[in-house]
């Protein structure tokens, strides 16, 4: 065994038993992927560690939109933190930032106080951050344990080389995952640009067409981009293909 890990990021009992099946280290557990993730219900966080024993980390992101919220919401996400602490959550994932792009810090601070001690994970607000490396910084002070992030890029090949700086400068502090566009064919060429070691993937292929046979055109429940009867699942062959990759690595390859 070695230290590679594959998160599989997942917004539904479906997307989560084939993750399973295909070998991830642990799971994030969200709803909505496709506007970036949203917190997912008690129901299916209760489904899913129902159906597997390994580490489930829980998104807490009340709505799409920047990662500036209200006292409101930052009470919200507070409550959701300690009632998924306490039906057994393994870790939680977050992100608070100011109006000016820094980290929030009174913010994370409640909300890890809330998270009770569970290994927290901050998300890619911190790709949203105006200084990469003062973020990097605040979120080690924190006691962040791991930070999500495709190094300020659109996907995480585009930003290898911050990537890379980010890694080495965090030793052993805290974990970077590499996350947005990871896929099976360039987990290697990441490994060898980065040194980065552990990797966050949805492993989708393509979108599933849906079972409805009769189709309403011209009606949108939502984004006017996004198909009503396109569902995004998890790929097993291609999450399974992560696996494969990730915990082919070596050390000093």
């Amino acid at each position: 065994m070695n230290n590679f890990l594959l998160e599989g990021c997942v917004d539904s009992l479906a997307s989560a038993r084939i993750a399973i099946r295909a070998g991830v280290d642990r799971l994030e557990l969200c709803a909505n992927l496709s506007i970036g993730g949203t917190t997912p219900s008690h129901a299916l966080f209760r489904q899913v560690k129902a159906a597997w024993s390994g580490p489930v980390n829980v998104l807490i992101r009340p709505r799409f939109g920047d990662f500036l919220y209200s006292p409101g919401e930052l009470e919200e996400m507070a409550e959701e933190i300690a009632q998924f602490r306490a039906q057994g959550a393994d870790g939680i994932v977050v992100g608070v930032l100011t109006p000016q792009g820094d980290l929030d810090l009174a913010a994370m601070e409640a909300l890890m106080a809330a998270a009770g001690g569970l290994p927290v994970t901050l998300h890619r607000a911190f790709d949203m951050t105006a200084d990469p490396f003062a973020a990097l910084e605040d979120a080690v002070k924190l006691g962040c344990a791991t930070i999500l992030t495709s190094g300020q890029a659109p996907s995480a090949p585009a930003g290898a080389e911050l990537l890379r700086e980010l890694h080495t400068r965090a030793g052993d502090r805290l974990t970077i995952l590499a996350g947005a566009g990871v896929k099976s064919s360039n987990i290697p060429a990441l490994y060898a640009q980065t040194g980065i070691t552990a990797y966050h993937t949805s492993g989708r292929a393509g979108a599933v067409d849906s079972g409805m046979v009769y189709r309403k055109p011209g009606v949108s429940m939502g984004l006017p981009s996004l198909s009503e009867y396109e569902l995004w699942r998890t790929d097993e062959a291609e999450m399974a293909a992560c696996a494969q990759a990730v915990h082919s690595l070596e050390v000093g390859a």
